[in-house]
């Protein structure tokens, strides 16, 4: 019989541990019902993107060796690279490399295996237009660097944490 009663009071005691564990929850979950919504300004006010943020791809042509690494990596095969095979110098000679972001998933194996390290990511996340053929950047659009948000003084940034209040 002694067995008995402790098997009923763990269960018990188990029982009350489980609705203390819901009740915390659900106050978890009503704390997030009772905030207000937060509305940013966007052109005004953006938001400060963490340091693992996969943005727009920066290329530097100078760097480049016409591998083609990049395009073997991207599973979509979107950058395109074209070159010319010099042979007085036996090397590859870089004409062109453009990349549509129209089509790009940003996964960022093209920056992860790239040998020479020619391809680096932004923390530009604006990539928005009316006419998706000017999201193709050729060599010359993707050297520019986009300016930081944090430097820009005509735009108030807001901490991208879920503490906003």
């Amino acid at each position: 019989m002694f067995p008995m009663v402790t098997g009923f009071m763990n269960y018990g005691q188990q029982t009350v541990r489980a609705a203390r564990y819901i009740g915390q929850s659900f106050m978890i979950t009503l704390s997030h019902a009772n905030r207000l919504p937060v509305t940013i300004q966007y052109p005004y006010e953006k938001l400060i993107t963490s340091e693992r943020f996969r943005g727009r791809i920066h290329f530097e042509f100078d760097k480049c060796i016409a591998c083609e690494v990049c395009v073997r990596v991207c599973p979509i095969d979107l950058p395109v690279v074209d070159w010319k095979f010099e042979m007085d110098i036996r090397k590859k000679r870089l004409l062109n490399y453009s990349i549509d972001f129209g089509i790009c998933i940003f996964c960022g194996n093209c920056v992860e295996y790239c040998p020479t390290n020619c391809l680096s990511m932004t923390e530009e996340y604006e990539l928005s237009t009316y006419d998706r053929h000017e999201l193709n950047y050729n060599q010359i659009a993707l050297g520019r660097l986009p300016m930081s948000v944090i430097d820009d003084y005509t735009i108030r940034t807001i901490l991208n944490s879920p503490q906003i209040k």
